[in-house]
Parts: C-alpha cells; structure tokens; sequence
C-alpha cells in the first residue's frame, strides 16, 4: 500500500482531513475506510511467547525480563506497525490488534522508564504520540478512547492494562481473532469477581473506578449493575448502593 492508502485509512480514526481520491469509498458505520487492497495480519505468537516468559496468572508482569529481552518486544511492535488493519479485516482482526498493541505498547513504556514506582510517574505516559500505526503516529489516549472504545465492545475495558495493580491483570496471553469472544469474557468474569477489585456484601456494591470512568460504555442497554451481574459469580440486588474504591496506581511489577 502507497504512503496515500494509509494516510486516507487512519485519517478518520486520528481527525486527520487528507484530500479525498476518487477511488475512496467511506462506510458510515466503521472506524475505517474501504480501501479494495487487502493487508497481511500480523502473527501475536511472538507476543504470546513473551507473554508466557514475563507475565504470571496473576497479571504481575517481570519488566527486568522484559527488558533484557527488549529486541523482541520492540520486533513485535514493529511488525504491528508494518501491519495496520484494513476494512477488509473483521471486527474481531482488529480488536486482537488494537489491544495487543495497547499492551505491548504499555510493557514498552515502562521497560523505556524503568525503574520507575508507577507509570503516572512518566511524563505524557497517555498523550504522546510515539506509537505507529501505518503512517500515523498516535499514543495510548487515541488508541483506547478514538479506536477501542468506538468499537461497541465495552469488555475492552477489561483487556487492556494501564501497568498498575488496580487495572484488569494483564493475561499472559495473546488475543487473536479466534480467542477473541472468550478471552474478553474471562477477561470480564475474572475482573468483576477480583475481590481486590470489586467487592459485593450486605447489599452494598463497591467498585473499581474503572466502572465510574467509564460509566457509559457499560450503560448503554441497562443499569450499570445489570451490567456487571452478567459475570458476577453471586448476582447482587440491582438496587445496591454503589461506592467506588480508591485506585492503586503502583506499578504492577513481579518483584
């Protein structure tokens, strides 16, 4: 693909305004242009296999193994880079893309920063625009709040990890196309009923905060306790009272 098939590609996922060609055709209903060139998808088994190295079943992920093993890591992202998604690829192609790259752009960011006590120590950790998608260069805000959550898929939120311990575990596996629906509903099961994340007694709902941030991306077809009841172990009354826990952004390093 030619340095315009990219540009017009991301240009409306980014706010970027190119001169249209004629050969483009807009879909009202996607993120991305129809572009009639089909793109290999990336291959996340080497983000998987690194995965398995540094990450536990906990979600404590062991940034000095990361980091002596940085050329692998930066050889991922690269391949992402040299990969970007087409509208030719399913919904499900580019979640598994969008947050493995969110992931693994988050593990980059830290091992680049490390030691550090939590990732809101690093100067602009969310807005700056370091991470390239094609021929756009964007940052962790943009991928997370301009491409997942414009994806109507609110267990993203459960998938994607902000290196702390108050996040959702960072999985020690690769999303892919095909373990999509199930990772993300693991995901969401094992997030709700975390004690150390969500806690439900005597008729009382604290949560994490990542339920009041993003309020609405889990409201749109019910009451936010509806929501969560869909993977809560013991369903709670919808009528709880609802409080919301303090947030633990200390880094969420194995050591």
């Amino acid at each position: 693909m030619n340095f315009w098939g990219y540009t017009l590609l991301f240009a409306s996922l980014f706010n970027c305004q190119p001169e249209l060609t004629q050969n483009t055709v807009f879909d009202s209903n996607s993120l991305i242009q129809k572009i009639d060139i089909e793109t290999e998808k990336p291959d996340h088994t080497s983000w998987n296999d690194l995965l398995k190295k540094y990450v536990d079943d906990q979600g404590n992920v062991n940034y000095q193994g990361f980091k002596t093993d940085i050329q692998s890591l930066e050889s991922y992202i690269k391949n992402l880079s040299n990969t970007p998604p087409t509208s030719s690829w399913t919904k499900e192609d580019k979640l598994a893309y969008y947050i493995n790259l969110y992931n693994a752009a988050t593990v980059k960011l830290i091992v680049d920063n490390y030691p550090t006590k939590s990732i809101k120590d690093i100067p602009n950790r969310w807005k700056k625009k370091w991470i390239t998608v094609g021929n756009i260069t964007t940052s962790l805000n943009d991928i997370e709040h301009e491409v997942l959550r414009k994806m109507n898929e609110p267990r993203i939120h459960f998938a994607i990890n902000c290196a702390s311990y108050s996040c959702p575990k960072l999985l020690n596996t690769a999303f892919t196309a095909q373990n999509m629906d199930s990772l993300l509903s693991i995901t969401a099961k094992d997030f709700v009923n975390d004690t150390k994340r969500n806690r439900f007694q005597n008729g009382k709902a604290q949560l994490s905060r990542i339920f009041k941030w993003y309020k609405g991306d889990f409201t749109e077809n019910g009451s936010l306790l509806e929501y969560i009841n869909q993977y809560l172990d013991n369903p709670i009354n919808e009528k709880a009272s609802i409080s919301y826990l303090d947030y633990d952004w200390s880094l969420n390093d194995a050591k």
